[in-house]
């Protein structure tokens, strides 16, 4: 009697820390689910153009902060994650290599002006119309794939965006931005 006695209290130990475990699970770790990519778009590339740019908006509807931190895509030799902005009156582009955070609870815009991400070596020109699946690599969520639409030339589905940036760096259209950098 002594032996079954052992064995269904460790067999009652086991269910119990089973079953904390699989409570514990979701707390400590943010599936792909917790993420959501919406309105993914690329612009069309005119001919023999080698860079392009995928907008969206990610959010993230853990209560844990994530991070993008890369893409990938057949559609091009390298894909990075940049951020465009103004300083000194100067447009200024620069790759995150750190990525993208998202904070908890909340979103983040990815568009012309702003964030992005940048296709590097095109592999053809980008075509309004077609589309292009994109896998993005965020360090908790993990990796999630979209199909992203291409858009004709100067399309812009964010308001109050930048759109397509026209006269930038023409110093005689009236409303250029000065300078731009890349680095």
């Amino acid at each position: 009697m002594r032996f079954t006695e052992t064995i269904m209290r460790s067999f009652s130990k086991l269910v119990v820390a089973a079953a904390l475990i699989a409570f514990a699970a979701p707390a400590l770790a943010q599936d792909s689910s917790s993420i959501a990519v919406e309105q993914p778009y690329a612009r069309a590339t005119p001919a023999g153009a080698k860079t392009g740019a995928v907008y969206m908006t990610i959010d993230n509807k853990s209560g844990t902060a994530d991070k993008l931190t890369g893409a990938s895509s057949d559609v091009a030799d390298k894909l990075q994650i940049h951020q465009m902005k103004v300083e000194n009156g100067v447009m200024k582009m620069r790759e995150l290599p750190d990525g993208l955070p998202v904070p908890a609870n909340g979103s983040v815009v990815l568009k012309p002006g702003s964030y992005h991400v940048m296709l590097i070596g095109l592999k053809k020109p980008l075509t309004a119309g077609e589309s292009f699946p994109l896998t993005l690599t965020f360090a908790k969520a993990g990796t999630i794939s979209v199909t992203v639409p291409v858009q004709a030339m100067g399309a812009s589905q964010d308001k109050g965006g930048m759109g397509n940036m026209g006269g930038m760096g023409n110093s005689n259209s009236g409303g250029g931005m000065g300078k731009m950098e890349m680095k």
